[in-house]
Parts: C-alpha cells; structure tokens; sequence
C-alpha cells in the first residue's frame, strides 16, 4: 500500500499516516493531535545566503529529515520528499548528505538540467560540502564522496558505487526513462526524490522490474498554506481576465504525465487578443516598477512581449534553452541588480530560479498542467523585505481552470492508472471570477471586498474580454462544517469502495478547496445534506453524458 506521511500541523510533533490508494477502513480511525504554537516569521532570511557550515534546518525541515529517515529504515527504498518551492528542499537535501557523509556513505545528487548541476554545486561549494560533477566535459573530482550529477551524463556511462541517490525535481521521474533505467540498475540502492509538485502521473506506478511501485512512499515536508501563515512564503494577489476560448485546441501528455495544451498550438492561441489582452497595459496600471517574471507560450511569444515592453519604455529581456550560458548569467544578474525589470522565458526558469525579490508573475501561457502551473507560480512567492505579498497577472485563465497556486492540493503519488479526458484534475466547481463594476476587482463573493460595491444581484455579469480583474478566494467554511462533511464522505466511501482520492474531490467539489488538517473519523450516518449534493452530482454527471461515480 502506498502511504503518505503528512505533518498533522505546521510544526506538530505528531503525524498522520494515510493510505493513497486503498479504499476507506471500515473502522474508524483516531489519531492523537498535538496543537503546536504556530509562529510568524516576517521576511526570514534565505538559507541560501547561509555560509560554510552555518546551515539551521527550520523545524518543518529537520521534521522532514526525521521522518525520511525513518521510512528507509523501515524497508522503503524509493522515497518521495514533498516540499513547495521556496521551502528550502535542497537544504533538506544537503542535510541528508551530511548525515550519509558522517556515516562514511557515498551519495550521489542528479539533476535533469545542466543549469540544476551548476547551481547545486555552487549551494554545496558555499555549505562547505566537497563535492565532485559528474556532467559531461565538465565532470571532475569523480572520487569524492559526494557526487551532484547529470541524469543525461550518468545514463550514457553508468552509475557510480554510491549508497544513496538524491533526485532533484524529481516529479520528472515518471517521464523519464533515463531516470527509470537508472533506478532500475540500482538494484536496492535508496532512493529519494525532492519534489514541490509530486502530482506526476505514474509517480506511483507499479513496475515490475522494480519490484513495486517507482516511488513506493512520500513524506510531506509542509503545505504551501503551512508555509504563508508561518511566514516562509508570501500569500498573492491575482488578477486574471474571463476564461479563454480554447476550443479546437489540441491537448497530448507532457513529459510530467500531465494531459495539457501543445506548444503549437498554444503558441497560436496566446495570440488571440481576447486571451492575451495588452499585457504590458496591465503591468503598468497594477505591476509598474516591480520585478517580473513572464511565462509566455512560446519562444516567439515571448520575444514579442519583450518587445512590447521595449516600446513601453520597460527594461526587459528575453532567456531561453539556446541561451549562451555566460549570457543568461549576465542576463539574470541584470534582473537582480534591477537594471532588467522584466524577464520573459517560456519555462527554463520554472524550476530552480530563485530570485526572492520578484513580486509580480505573468501568465501568458494556458496550462492544464496543475506541475507546471504551480512551478511558475512559485517564482514569486518566496518572502522578501521589498514585498509583502506576490502580484499574479494572469492572461490564460490558468487561475479559473486550476485554482489559486496557494490552495492545498492533493498529495497522492499517481497509480499510473488511465484517468479521464481532464487529466486527473477535475475542474474546479466554483463560480467564475467576475468583475466588480466600480472597480475593476475580480472576485467570487457578491459584494467587492476592494471598494465594497454591492451591484444588485441579477443572473449573468459579463467580463470584459482581456481587462484584468483581481480574483478573491471563498470565505471559508466554519471548521466543524468542514470536519462533519469530511466524516460522512468517508463512510459513503466505506460503504461503497471508493478511494481516498474520490473523497477528497468530492469534498473539494462542495467547498472548493482540498481537505487539510481533517481527522480520519467516520460519521455514524450521512445526513439528507450530504446524500442529496452527492445525488446532485450524479444526476448532473449523467446529464452531462458522463459516467463517473458519485
């Protein structure tokens, strides 16, 4: 059975095991809870600045380095490490490399991108780790101990003795066969990922010449809402237009197992004005001044948004993979020095930029990728002295079709199972965003929480196609509410062989976010409320010519 292990609250000393794929026991099950103090920390300080030696795990990190520990010991050999962008993951990387060096081990750490290996070996080389590359013609000091390598390099000339394997980005995995052949070659050797967004079909996914599951267990580091009420990431302010019309676009798996748009024809559609809107008129009026990141469709798409900024009179530059390496250093230093105000990339910087002072992201690309969506997202939410909260500008209805990049989200490794055409994410059962008429906020309450306009209520309110309007989330429900509703679906999917995952969609679906911090109990009985939302659902399903369970 593939478990997840969860921290029962930000810093709890306790935690909660839960089953991903099994079916509701039919006993009720009681964990005990231990309400740790939670605190603020304003702007703390990025471990990345810490010197030789003078690395402190925050207490959710060395919680993480606890528990992973104590699933190797207890037979697991492929682990998975959950922790959002911006948490510290190679911090808690490193100090699993220096407990392994301390017990005389050999580890190696592999990246899937040479810029990955550059930027470990530096943050190693600053931690005082002697470390050896293993990276093409830049391989050097192979007989050291500790070994940050390429997964492209080390699938083309084999495995060095080593006794743990670390694997950045680790949600690539799945799609990977380099990284799937050399797990395999392993035989036994343990294996532990790091990932922010573990949401990657087949994660899970039995194989037999692994004997099991790719990963069979994963240890949740901390949430991202964890993280924002503690202060170790910021919360964000999103702006986005109508949903785009995306109709007769087509749809293939990417390399994270995700069901998304192709660049192709994404590349065409981002240039529709209803789905793009004047990018750069809407950076002045909300986002002027403040560093920024865009995420556009393609390579073309985002030169021209670079060159819409230029005739704005806006610093911006362009960086992708064709980049000369020495360039993209010189262009990166220029967006942290402020010279570059904006920086506009299709996705090589969706993984491994760290830039804190960012505030303000722009989606110029529709996603259905929940990876790739909260991958850009998570540019801009790591807490810095010049912000106090992150700026999103979405131009491709990403926020409406998957959520707000600071909700909770399922954390169940991926059976590999067929899914249906929405590729495992179901889409979110919420009104759209709509736009105040004072004031231009978008939102999903009546009245606007920005002007407190109040327009009389009447059944449709249009969104002008491509304005900008800000989305706030739902006023959340009373917790015991919340707790009752969690309870009944758990013995509905008792009594009816549902998973764990079906429980949490459907709570999802009633509340609009995913369950955190609910206790495993069953109720006694469901309620007339319950049964008639879940009749409701099938009665809509079948209308709808779908045949999903309710």
């Amino acid at each position: 059975m593939l478990e997840t292990t969860m921290p029962e609250s930000q810093f709890g000393a306790h935690l909660v095991t839960r089953g991903e794929h099994a079916a509701c026991s039919s006993r009720a099950r009681i964990h005990s809870h231990s309400h740790s103090h939670s605190f603020k920390t304003p702007n703390p300080p990025s471990q990345g600045d810490a010197g030789s030696g003078a690395l402190t795990l925050r207490p959710y990190q060395s919680l993480a380095v606890q528990n992973l520990r104590r699933a190797l010991a207890g037979g697991v050999v492929r682990e998975m490490l959950c922790s959002p962008t911006g948490s510290g993951k190679t911090e808690i990387g490193m100090a699993i490399v220096r407990g392994a060096r301390s017990k005389h081990k050999r580890v190696i750490f592999l990246c899937n991108r040479v810029h990955l290996v550059e930027q470990t070996a530096r943050r190693f080389k600053k931690a005082g780790i002697e470390h050896g590359v293993i990276q093409g013609e830049n391989t050097t000091r192979v007989y050291e101990s500790v070994l940050v390598g390429s997964i492209q390099t080390i699938a083309r000339r084999g495995m060095p003795e080593v006794d743990l394997i670390l694997i950045d980005e680790a949600h690539t995995v799945a799609g990977s066969k380099e990284y799937r052949a050399v797990i395999a070659a392993a035989k036994g050797i343990p294996v532990i990922g790091l990932s922010a967004t573990p949401y990657a079909r087949g994660l899970g996914k039995h194989y037999d010449e692994l004997g099991g599951p790719l990963f069979q267990h994963m240890t949740v580091a901390a949430t991202i809402p964890d993280l924002i009420e503690a202060g170790y990431l910021v919360d964000c302010d999103v702006y986005a237009p109508s949903e785009p019309d995306m109709t007769g676009i087509k749809q293939a798996r990417n390399t994270y197992g995700d069901l998304d748009y192709t660049d192709a024809d994404v590349g065409r559609a981002a240039n529709k004005p209803e789905l793009v809107g004047d990018i750069v008129t809407h950076w002045l009026r909300l986002a002027r001044g403040t560093p920024t990141v865009c995420f556009a469709a393609n390579i073309a798409h985002s030169k021209h948004i670079v060159e819409r900024f230029h005739a704005a009179g806006v610093a911006a530059e362009h960086i992708d993979c064709y980049t000369d390496e020495e360039e993209r250093r010189a262009i990166l230093a220029r967006v942290e020095t402020g010279e570059t105000m904006v920086i506009s990339n299709v996705g090589i910087l969706a993984e491994g930029w760290d830039f804190p002072a960012c505030r303000t992201l722009i989606l110029a690309r529709p996603t259905r990728s929940l990876i790739r969506y909260i991958q850009m997202a998570g540019r801009v939410l790591r807490p810095h002295a010049s912000k106090a909260r992150a700026l999103i500008l979405d131009h491709s209805g990403s926020v409406t079709r998957l959520g707000f990049p600071t909700e909770e989200f399922p954390l169940e490794l991926d059976d590999g199972r067929p899914r249906d055409a929405k590729g495992g994410q179901e889409e979110r059962e919420k009104p759209l965003p709509k736009a105040c008429p004072s004031c231009s906020y978008v939102k999903t309450v009546h009245k606007c929480p920005v002007c407190g306009f109040e327009p009389e209520r009447r059944a449709n309110v249009d969104v002008r196609a491509g304005d900008l309007v800000q989305i706030t989330k739902k006023t959340k429900a009373p917790k015991m509410d919340k707790q009752e509703f969690y309870s009944q679906l758990l013995l509905v999917a008792s009594n009816k062989g549902h998973k764990m995952g079906w429980v949490s969609h459907k709570y999802r679906e009633y509340f609009g976010v995913w369950p955190r911090g609910m206790e495993d109990v069953m109720a006694p009985a469901v309620s007339p409320e319950v049964a008639g939302f879940l009749k409701h659902l099938q009665i809509r399903a079948a209308k709808g010519g779908k045949h999903a369970r309710a």
